[in-house]
């Protein structure tokens, strides 16, 4: 199962996002699941920022190798679940054929309302890049919890 996260420049919240559900699905022995992110603005071969490397590695996700990349209709095309931060980023992927498969990362998640949309650190301090990392994690548990789930029939 290939699972899409898509932000706007790939560079802060896609690549936390990728990070922490390889992790996550390794540890739920997961080994399915393919991880990886996009951006509907991303400038192709950035590294990660700064605040989300940085926090990364003060909470075990290396994003050193990580390099953004534009969303396309390709990525779109063989991707099974794409979660987004944003509904803006579910917009573009629905223009790019992926109306049956986008979700916003909050409600796949079980979030509703405001809470469902994840909070952009880029350009703000190293503490705003904890806080997204940390939401973050607790989503993408939510999504592991999900996936494990529906793997074993139990749906909710």
């Amino acid at each position: 199962m290939k699972v899409l996260f898509v932000c706007t420049g790939n560079t802060c919240r896609s690549p936390i996002a990728e990070g922490l559900l390889r992790r996550a699905a390794t540890a739920a022995g997961l080994e399915i699941v393919d991880a990886g992110s996009a951006g509907t603005g991303a400038w192709a071969g950035a590294p990660a920022s700064e605040g989300a490397y940085l926090v990364g590695l003060e909470r075990g996700v290396d994003l050193s190798a990580h390099r953004a990349r534009l969303l396309t209709r390709e990525l779109v095309a063989e991707s099974d679940v794409i979660l987004t931060m944003g509904h803006s980023h579910r917009v573009r992927v629905e223009e790019l054929g992926g109306v049956d498969k986008v979700h916003l990362l909050g409600e796949y998640a079980g979030q509703s309302g405001a809470g469902a949309e994840v909070m952009d650190p880029f350009g703000g301090d190293i503490e705003g890049y904890r806080v997204t990392f940390d939401a973050l994690g607790e989503l993408v548990d939510a999504v592991v919890s999900r996936l494990v789930s529906e793997r074993s029939g139990d749906q909710r």
